[in-house]
């Protein structure tokens, strides 16, 4: 049997999102498909755990909106829910959270009762708190005790430091302090328009929009919230010591800028060649050639203030100087020799791929519509974006390598146990 042929699209030109400005500020974005009998809303805030000053204040906040407020109980929250089939999902990162709502098109007014609810008119009941704060303490503490959680909170410390908004880890001990004025506070502080913007998608017409525009037209205004970022302060080592692990999990990276830097781009052509895809140049060596891991990955990270690059993987605990040689080698091989046109070729394709992919719907759009609202562009910056990575050359891959990944400038964190990686000579991260 044939393979069936290989189809390049010649351009893709992705719509704009209309965009309405409501009275107290909020931007409303929407996206129709009227394809689709379903539609989803979701309000963005700036209010990720950077702008927290109590720990674990903003996670607390967004996980505890659909646990009570001034007309339903946690329970009424959940069962109406539930007898919609309507769907609610909180995300938080560092610097937002994301509040969605998506239902079948009939149950949207049911849903948005909800979502009036939830976003306006929370209560955090005290004894909702508590026991949020009991299960996610446990939680967390049972992540720590992975190598996986140990390497990337000392990652993201190593590369910004231990009290950068990026690079703080609190003790899961904050849990048992954190208070309900704590999260109200937060809430009270970030929850307003001037912090907020909105995107709809899927069958959205001007009934749903008005239904919307009400909610978000009822955030108080707010204010503008200061967050103070100073300058990071990287350590290019760390080592955690987990006596014992039979596995070492492994960081390697370094901080370079966020997506709207010219070079961002170009960098992810060289992730994606290094540990973006199965068939990379770390897969091949790590998991193929040596059977040191079932998989590694390189990625870059955008953040609103800063990015950075990073490779992951975790290997067995007698061949972590191994791997550790083999990542090095493999990331100068990329900085001294161009790439084979037909290996360039098929990284432009998984990346021009994985994007058709994520564009495969009206929510896949309205992500990364959100996305480039966030970076301060529009969705014309995809078919642009296509283009340039079609248009990299190997050389410019190998300069980009080049420029941004000398090996004295790479980070490197090991969490396992320390007879994997006897030459580490300084203290814990």
């Amino acid at each position: 049997m044939m393979q069936p042929p290989l189809i390049h699209p010649a351009a893709v030109e992705l719509a704009d999102a209309a965009r309405t400005t409501l009275p107290n500020g909020v931007e409303l974005y929407s996206l129709a498909a009227d394809d689709f009998e379903v539609l989803r809303v979701t309000f963005v805030f700036r209010a990720g755990s950077a702008g927290q000053q109590a720990p674990f204040s903003a996670s607390a906040a967004a996980n505890l909106l659909a646990e009570g407020s001034r007309d339903m109980t946690a329970q009424q929250i959940a069962e109406r829910l539930d007898y919609y089939g309507s769907w609610f999902d909180v995300s938080v990162d560092r610097d937002y959270a994301y509040i969605s709502f998506a239902s079948l098109s009939r149950f949207f007014d049911a849903t948005m009762e909800v979502a009036e609810q939830l976003l306006l008119h929370p209560v955090f009941p005290e004894e909702e708190v508590r026991a949020y704060c009991a299960k996610r303490r446990q939680r967390l503490a049972i992540e720590r005790t992975k190598v996986e959680t140990q390497a990337r909170e000392a990652f993201a410390q190593a590369l910004f430091g231990p009290a950068h908004p990026y690079g703080i880890s609190s003790d899961e001990k904050e849990y048992d302090r954190l208070t309900r004025a704590q999260i109200a506070a937060f809430y009270e502080r970030f929850y307003t328009a001037r912090n907020c913007f909105a995107v709809c998608s899927g069958r959205v017409g001007e009934h749903e929009l008005q239904t919307v525009a009400r909610i978000a037209a009822q955030l108080p205004a707010g204010e503008t919230v200061p967050i103070e970022f100073p300058v990071p302060e990287t350590q290019r080592t760390a080592f955690i010591d987990h006596p014992g692990a039979v596995q070492s999990s492994l960081r390697i990276g370094r901080l370079l800028f966020p997506r709207q830097h010219p070079d961002f781009l170009g960098m992810q052509v060289v992730a994606t060649a290094l540990g973006g895809y199965f068939g990379s140049r770390l897969m091949q060596n790590l998991r193929e050639r040596h059977g040191y891991t079932y998989g590694a990955v390189a990625a870059m990270v955008n953040l609103e203030r800063a990015g950075y690059f990073a490779v992951a993987t975790q290997v067995g605990t007698d061949v972590t100087q191994a791997a550790l040689g083999e990542i090095y080698a493999e990331i100068e091989r990329l900085r001294r020799e161009p790439m084979p046109a037909e290996e360039l070729e098929l990284v432009q394709n998984m990346m021009v791929g994985e994007m058709m992919r994520i564009l495969d719907g009206p929510f896949g759009i309205a992500d990364v519509t959100i996305e480039n609202i966030l970076c301060g562009t529009d969705n014309r910056i995809i078919g642009e974006n296509i283009r340039r990575i079609r248009a990299m050359t190997a050389r410019e891959v190998q300069e980009l390598a080049r420029k941004y990944l000398p090996r004295e400038e790479l980070v490197t964190v090991v969490a396992g146990d320390r007879s994997g990686y006897p030459n580490h000579r300084h203290g814990g991260a």
